[in-house]
């Protein structure tokens, strides 16, 4: 059955990016989003669609799992934006990239179904300490 709300729009939009992601499946990843993708990673880099792809075709970032939750969605026509919770277990060249992130999802219309343009990932736990001495 095909998604009829704005809400079912995003949340299955959701469920094939993250089961996309954790295949590292570019070919799914690329058709879920605008030529103009970005993404702003939890530490504030930026990267456009190409870059955010390379990470997968390379094959530095390995995503185990990925869970899109909590999520709550705007619609604004054209336009919907979602924001929820995002658990990863996941390495970049190796090394842990685990974590916990409040996202942002912005998607588009675009012949008559939803396109991922934008994702902004912020870390949740709040802030780190502040060095000893400061």
């Amino acid at each position: 059955m095909t998604p009829v709300t704005t809400t079912e729009q995003m949340l299955e939009l959701g469920r094939r990016w993250a089961e996309a992601e954790q295949r590292g499946d570019t070919a799914e990843l690329e058709a879920l989003t605008t030529g103009d993708f970005t993404l702003v990673g939890p530490a504030g880099f930026v990267l456009g669609k190409q870059q955010w792809l390379d990470r997968y075709r390379s094959g530095h970032l390995v995503t185990r799992s990925l869970r899109w939750h909590d999520v709550h969605v705007r619609d604004y026509g054209d336009t919907a934006v979602a924001i929820g919770r995002h658990l990863q277990q996941a390495t970049y060249r190796g090394r842990p990239a685990d974590g916990e992130f409040r996202a942002t999802h912005v998607a588009v219309r675009r012949e008559g179904r939803r396109l991922l343009a934008g994702m902004h990932l912020s870390a949740l736990g709040g802030p780190r300490p502040a060095p000893a001495g400061n």
